[in-house]
């Protein structure tokens, strides 16, 4: 059976029992039987995903009840609004969702208020999972929703890896003492001596999930030729993003074939907005540039895939620095992308994975909202010029650590097995 080779392989590659043991509790997969013609990966043609009267009811009564919501609603795919808005979408939007809700309302808001969002298909890709997240989600009206939720969160395995084990070892504990103390990651800590902090490592291994689970066990999407563009929970969208969206789509096809991403978002905020909106630049693609608003096609998502090993084993815990690593070495030739210098998607978070005080989402609602007013001229451009074209090379960067575990890279790996 597949799930006894599964055991063998891993056996096989570590070599050591403890972390195999470990791996294999944690690693709850749905698995689909091999004659089962209605799963995820076996769907009638021109079958769009489950309408919203087939959505999963979720239970948040135990762990065990929301792990079996959660398995359940990957396996069905509730698409909600379905009725409303037949037909294949003209844009996938993928949003990575973590436990923002402030911030996530705001998104809403914005998109909402985007011209043709009713021709979307949003995605909205989970790793906490509650009550008001849900109900925020599903109180969208004016387009065509599916939730996805990351089955390895931390939430789900408070206690067991791929969340903190109590037996895991301290971040700062040197390997000698790790040794002598017999916690079981002993023998992998990260290229500066530390161990792994479980909320640290759960970003990239959400990104790499939801990349793989998209483009390969979405039914909604068989047949899309189009880019998928990926958010997060604390983007705002402006109201003439689709209008640019497809502006940059045929400014690539006349004069940047060899594009491989599109960057709808800066990092530059609204900066010059007025003299910037219609202008767009090519260059090499940059971890703290370009990663706000991408557009990523099919045939880049398998030149990615084709660099599972290296993406799994980089010792960064951080996934778009470890997709500027690839740029250039796994994948022969840097990635080129097309860059809009008038930035279409905001950031508005002012708290996330290293901040979590004074956090104050309606500053930036009431800054956003201001800032909006002054630029409401300069949007819905006619054209596009190129203002740039910088030189596409690999730049080498130091990396961070913090994924030193060999659980981590065996588990990553394993998004793009079909299991």
């Amino acid at each position: 059976m597949r799930f006894r080779l599964l055991k063998k392989n891993l056996l096989a590659l570590l070599g050591v029992s403890f972390v195999v043991v470990t791996l294999l509790i944690s690693t709850r997969v749905l698995l689909v039987n091999d004659n089962d013609t209605t799963g995820p990966n076996n769907v009638e043609p021109g079958h769009q995903g489950m309408h919203s009267g087939d959505a999963v009811k979720f239970n948040f009564g135990s762990l065990t009840e929301l792990t079996q919501s959660v398995y359940s609603a990957n396996y069905k795919q509730c698409v909600h609004n379905a009725d409303k808005f037949p037909g294949e979408p003209l844009l996938v939007l993928v949003v990575q969702v973590h436990n923002r809700p402030d911030y996530l309302r705001l998104f809403i808001k914005s998109l909402e208020k985007a011209a043709e969002v009713h021709s979307f298909l949003l995605i909205f890709s989970h790793d906490y999972f509650s009550e008001e997240i849900n109900a925020i989600v599903q109180g969208i009206t004016f387009c065509k929703v599916l939730q996805i939720y990351f089955p390895f969160s931390t939430q789900l395995y408070p206690s067991e890896f791929p969340g903190k084990d109590p037996r895991d070892c301290p971040r700062d504990i040197s390997k000698d003492n790790a040794g002598k103390t017999g916690c079981i990651n002993a023998e992998h800590p990260d290229s500066y001596g530390h161990y792994r902090e479980a909320f640290i490592t759960q970003t990239k291994h959400h990104w790499w999930w939801k990349l793989h689970f998209v483009w390969e066990r979405v039914p909604a999407l068989q047949g899309y030729s189009g880019f998928v563009l990926f958010l997060e929970e604390d983007n705002y969208i402006l109201p003439d993003f689709f209008h640019y969206y497809k502006s940059m789509v045929e400014f690539r096809k006349s004069s940047c074939p060899d594009c491989d991403m599109l960057a709808l978002g800066n990092h530059n905020g609204l900066t010059d907005f007025n003299i910037l909106s219609n202008k767009v630049l090519t260059t090499g693609w940059m971890s703290t540039k370009h990663n706000i608003g991408m557009a990523i096609s099919r045939d880049v998502y398998y030149k990615l895939m084709g660099c599972n090993e290296e993406f799994c084993t980089f010792d960064d815990y951080n996934w778009d620095w470890t997709l500027q690593h690839l740029s250039g070495t796994c994948i022969s030739k840097p990635i080129k992308v097309l860059v809009a210098q008038g930035s279409r998607v905001l950031h508005t978070g002012d708290c996330g994975l290293h901040q979590k005080e004074n956090c104050r989402p309606e500053w930036a609602t009431q800054k956003v909202e201001e800032s909006l007013k002054t630029v409401k001229e300069a949007l819905f451009p006619q054209s596009l010029i190129l203002q740039s074209v910088e030189t596409v090379e690999h730049k080498t960067l130091m990396k961070n650590g913090g994924w030193g575990d060999v659980r981590d890279h065996i588990l990553c790996k394993n998004y793009a097995t079909r299991l």
